[in-house]
């Protein structure tokens, strides 16, 4: 099947494809030039959308648009660097539970059921208070802390499946060391999970991220970020609802665009669904 038609097979994997790249390239343009300094305040303070400020300005006179753009490229650092450490944890230990079984899997059951009570804004106000303030990097490394526990019992479910196989029958059977088969028989088999939950998780640490600089958590006052726009937009919310509406649809699209990619490798990638199709 041709990828023209297996998008249109799959509208939602298409219209997630399409949100994610537009917020890629957000987060490029930001990195490489803005219109404007997202913190450089000036006399025009807010005023409506115009040629010169597409989105206007806030209360401080500073460019709705290029904080947009910034903030695209500072929700996509979280994204990246938090769905990194939910991995490089979560799927060795998952499939190292899968594998050893016994009372390793037991411990490590545990440790994850205790790592689901501390859920990523608690995280992050435990490193905030640990640290004398919070930062973007506090907020990354709660995240990605808090998404441990999913990769792991995915990756550990998925890694009991491909065991149950009988060429891992065989594998085991030729004495193939086991460090052999994780790498040449497990990994690739689970990989489309890994990819389906990392596409979720990512959605779930752009939502996180935003609620934690909303609550003055996460980046730094003078970085803009959509949450920390969403909590400045209050106070002139009845003058100029823009300030609030153009970063609360920024985390909703980009949001909406990761599960609707996640939905869609899944259906993709899965080969149950596949055979329901």
């Amino acid at each position: 099947m041709s990828k023209s038609k297996m998008l249109l097979r799959h509208p939602s994997l298409l219209i997630g494809i399409v949100l994610v790249t537009l917020i890629v390239l957000m987060g490029i343009v930001s990195f490489l030039s803005l219109p404007f300094d997202p913190t450089e305040v000036s006399e025009q303070r807010l005023s409506a959308p115009s040629s010169s400020h597409i989105f206007g300005t806030d209360d401080f006179g500073r460019d709705v648009f290029s904080r947009i753009l910034s903030g695209a490229g500072i929700c996509l650092l979280v994204g990246i660097v938090s769905v990194s450490i939910g991995a490089f944890i979560g799927v060795p230990l998952g499939i190292y539970a899968a594998q050893r079984g016994g009372w390793p899997e037991k411990i490590i059951g545990r440790a994850l059921d205790i790592l689901y009570a501390f859920p990523a804004l608690l995280l992050a106000i435990l490193l905030a208070a640990a640290r004398g303030s919070g930062s973007t990097w506090t907020a990354m490394v709660a995240i990605g802390i808090a998404s441990i526990p999913a990769f792991a019992r995915n990756v550990r479910a998925a890694t009991l499946g491909v065991m149950s196989q009988d060429y891992m029958v065989a594998a085991r059977a030729s004495g193939t060391p086991r460090y052999r088969s994780t790498f040449t028989h497990v990994l690739p088999n689970i990989m489309p999970t890994i990819i389906v939950q990392a596409s979720v998780s990512f959605a779930l640490a752009i939502l996180a991220e935003a609620a934690l600089s909303y609550l003055g958590l996460g980046t730094r006052p003078d970085t803009p970020t959509w949450g920390l726009m969403l909590f400045e937009a209050q106070k002139s919310l009845l003058v100029t609802p823009q300030l609030a509406l153009f970063p609360a649809l920024c985390i909703a699209l980009t949001v909406l665009g990761f599960n609707l990619l996640g939905d869609g490798l899944r259906e993709v990638l899965d080969p149950q669904l596949r055979e329901r199709q």
